[in-house]
């Protein structure tokens, strides 16, 4: 059964499997969706993501932590950390969204991350909770870009404009 290969792969079994089946559960399809566990699990993941970087960045200023926190909580990367484990065959949808693809869908995917997110946070707790998400990020949090590298390129020129200052090389 696709619920727990998913499973397997979160390295976490619920103990309330509709709490898991909730959280895949798009607001397209009938019945209870993933909407509430999304907004949960959206929190729980700044907040064990920000701890991260604080832990791991001892020496960076709060704006390089926000900009890294940013970069790791996007919908760009929860989508690929979704498609990585899958995520997509385990979806519940409309038949609409279904046949529109929303399995492939980046909004959809990383809603549904965090919407399993914060299923594990009422299933067992933040220590649970925390240490899914540490497998999750895996090397995202082993291996942190330096803030150089997270900058948009209009940041650097509009910095090298600022009161004078020369841009950073």
């Amino acid at each position: 059964m696709k619920l727990d290969r998913l499973q397997e792969i979160l390295g976490y079994h619920f103990s309330q499997p509709e709490l898991l089946l909730r959280a895949l559960t798009h607001r397209s399809a009938s019945g209870p969706n993933n909407e509430r566990l999304e907004f949960l699990g959206d929190s729980i993941l700044n907040f064990v993501v920000a701890a991260e970087l604080f832990e791991r960045r001892k020496q960076a200023r709060e704006g390089e932590l926000s900009r890294l926190r940013a970069n790791l909580v996007n919908q760009t990367s929860l989508a690929d950390i979704a498609r990585a484990i899958t995520l997509g065959d385990s979806l519940r949808l409309g038949g609409g969204e279904f046949k529109a693809g929303g399995q492939r869908r980046d909004s959809i995917l990383s809603d549904t991350l965090e919407a399993i997110v914060g299923a594990i946070y009422l299933d067992a707790g933040m220590d649970t909770c925390r240490e899914v998400i540490r497998r999750l990020y895996g090397n995202r949090l082993r291996e942190l870009p330096s803030v150089q590298e997270l900058k948009d390129p209009q940041d650097s020129l509009t910095g090298a404009f600022a009161i004078g200052r020369p841009a950073a090389a």
